[in-house]
């Protein structure tokens, strides 16, 4: 278990000097937001996605990389924009996207997989969560329960419970992770609605969490920019979430992080400290007055799905490791992320992070050919990896 000294931090509206809007000047679009002035010819701007089908033999699945003994194989395609993904208890998975707005539902009859579109019409409907047979839809400002979810795949009925869980309508981090905590309560982050600006520290930069119909609010943690993927630890149940750092602060700061949330309303920095770096744009914390970061998953990486692997066919030091899918950078002039990471526990306790799936990003040429985007540990112990870029679901066992 790990264990760290707390330190509080009382919430308020935080003013950061100097990041106003000049009044009557129009807004930057929000990927701008933050840009230096010396920086407004810079070519550096997000990714266009990919939302049209990529056909099975243009998705690069022999270029995929993963450790000796691991293979790798494609195991859906058809989904584009495919991001988080979980497992309904007669066996279909669903599969969150964001820029397409649509829900998948896969089903595997042995043979092949066979997608189909769910939800459709939604505003980025990346969070996902299963809790008794009920689907649980996080949209932009929205959150959905499709009752018995795998009766009525062809027609669902979702009841709205937005007002229930009061989310905020600002859409800058306003697509979400959603997953049920093992206290059975529905954890939701709240990125704040900006790269860095003033906002309100009571609706913003939290992760929460609900009960399951809404209602008895709890903020978990502070100071999370914005976290698009958690998980909680097997056996200690403890908080684990990635973090985006801000963008426009230099290629490399500040770096993406994870971290580990150990008492509730812990604040992990932002916007003062971000992965150890000390943000110039903001007076008045410093960096060693919050806990750091348990890892630093390097700049820009864009960490998505944040996932333990719970199976039991992996060699043992993969055993309750957490996996971090990380989509890939768009501020830096040179690509990073684009990758699979493991962190896990080696000798004496401490954390390593290794690569364990590669071949998406070409170093060379400063390109890449897919984004993972969310991970599943399958019944059998297989890891599921989807590529938002390429529309794919990808399959990684291990051969003893």
């Amino acid at each position: 278990m790990i264990r760290r000294h707390l330190l509080g931090l009382a919430a308020a509206t935080l003013a950061l000097p100097g990041l106003a809007w000049a009044q009557g000047a129009p807004p930057a679009p929000a990927w701008a937001q933050g840009r230096p002035a010396e920086m407004a010819a810079s070519p550096l701007a997000p990714h266009p996605p990919r939302l049209t089908v990529t056909p099975p033999e243009r998705i690069p699945t022999n270029a995929l990389r993963v450790p000796e003994g691991f293979q790798v194989e494609l195991w859906a395609h058809g989904l584009p924009g495919a991001r988080v993904m979980v497992r309904a208890p007669n066996g279909t998975i669903f599969v969150g996207s964001r820029g397409i707005g649509r829900v998948y539902a896969v089903r595997d009859t042995g043979t092949a997989r066979e997608v189909s579109t769910f939800m459709q019409g939604l505003e980025a409907p990346s969070g996902l969560a299963m809790r008794d047979g009920a689907l649980y839809v996080a949209a932009m400002h929205r959150v959905l329960r499709v009752d018995n979810v795998e009766a009525n795949l062809s027609n669902p009925q979702p009841v709205d419970l937005t007002a229930a869980f009061g989310q905020a309508t600002e859409p800058h981090h306003g697509w979400k992770h959603i997953a049920f905590g093992p206290d059975g309560r529905l954890y939701i982050p709240r990125g704040v609605p900006c790269n860095i600006c003033e906002f309100d520290g009571e609706r913003f930069a939290l992760i929460e969490s609900w009960n399951p119909d809404g209602g008895d609010r709890r903020i978990e943690a502070r100071g999370v920019r914005n976290s698009v993927g958690f998980d909680f630890h097997p056996r200690t149940g403890q908080l684990w979430f990635s973090n985006h750092g801000r963008d426009w602060a230099g290629n490399d700061n500040p770096s993406d992080s994870l971290h580990v949330n150990l008492r509730r309303g812990e604040h992990h920095g932002f916007p003062w400290c971000a992965a150890g770096f000390q943000d110039p744009a903001v007076q008045g914390r410093v960096c060693n007055e919050f806990p750091p970061p348990v890892a630093v998953l390097g700049p820009h990486v864009a960490p998505i799905g944040t996932h333990f692997y719970t199976g039991a066919a992996f060699p043992e030091q993969y055993r309750n490791a957490l996996f971090i899918a990380n989509r890939g950078s768009w501020n830096r002039s040179r690509l990073s992320g684009f990758n699979v990471v493991v962190v896990r526990e080696a000798e004496g306790g401490r954390l390593v992070m290794e690569e364990f799936l590669s071949g998406l990003r070409d170093d060379a040429a400063q390109r890449f050919t897919g984004r993972p985007s969310g991970l599943l540990t399958m019944p059998d112990g297989a890891l599921l990896v989807s590529d938002e870029d390429n529309g794919a679901i990808y399959r990684i066992t291990y051969r003893r």
